[in-house]
């Protein structure tokens, strides 16, 4: 019984890994707007955190953390900010890029755990879906103002605006759009995978 579990999980891992390198490398996972880009791949990972937990959202946070940082570099697109970042400091955009999203996976694994317990199934999976998102979007700022906040790049963009005023502004629809579509998306998908029993 628990090497089959075992290979369902990996079968289910890969399938997630795959989606996401999907999305990385075409324009599925993100829509560029400005120096920012809306990004889809926040679903992936917390799907994969319901069905596999803290160690599956980890693994697929790392693979979304991966891709985005091979765009400061151009590999499967090109992000004008990672770019930027790299050429300041390469060591520092690596860990603001993948840092956050290993994180955000990682943490995602224990939010599904507890709110199983206390929610529809649904519900469960949204919210899930919903702190994908937000996570993401509070650790990628956190990690930028508190890696990058002292560059002339970065305090030309706050241009001596609160920090709060700044996060909010920059990300603003960014942000706001991550959030609904993690939320309905992975509620509809966390549940499709319940009742087809890939959720155990």
């Amino acid at each position: 019984m628990k090497k089959s579990f075992a290979v369902k999980d990996f079968v289910i891992l890969s399938l997630i890994v795959g989606i996401l390198l999907l999305m990385a490398y075409t324009p599925l996972g993100y829509l560029n707007i400005g120096p920012l880009a809306i990004t889809f791949n926040t679903i992936p990972v917390a799907i994969a955190a319901i069905a596999l937990g803290p160690k599956g959202g980890a693994v697929a946070g790392a693979v979304f953390g991966l891709t985005s940082f091979l765009q400061c570099i151009g590999i499967g697109g090109t992000s004008a900010m990672g770019a930027t970042l790299f050429n300041i400091q390469p060591v520092l955009a690596f860990i603001q890029r993948f840092v956050p999203r290993l994180l955000d996976g990682f943490l995602l694994g224990y939010i599904y755990r507890f709110l199983k317990n206390h929610c529809p199934v649904y519900v469960a999976c949204a919210l899930t879906g919903f702190c994908s998102a937000f996570l993401n979007t509070l650790f990628f700022m956190t990690a930028l103002v508190v890696l990058f906040g002292n560059t002339e790049y970065m305090q030309n963009l706050i241009a001596g605006r609160n920090i709060i005023v700044f996060i909010c502004v920059f990300v603003g629809i960014n942000a706001l759009s991550e959030m609904i579509s993690s939320t309905i998306l992975t509620g509809a998908i966390g549940t499709a995978l319940r009742k087809a029993n890939l959720i155990h």
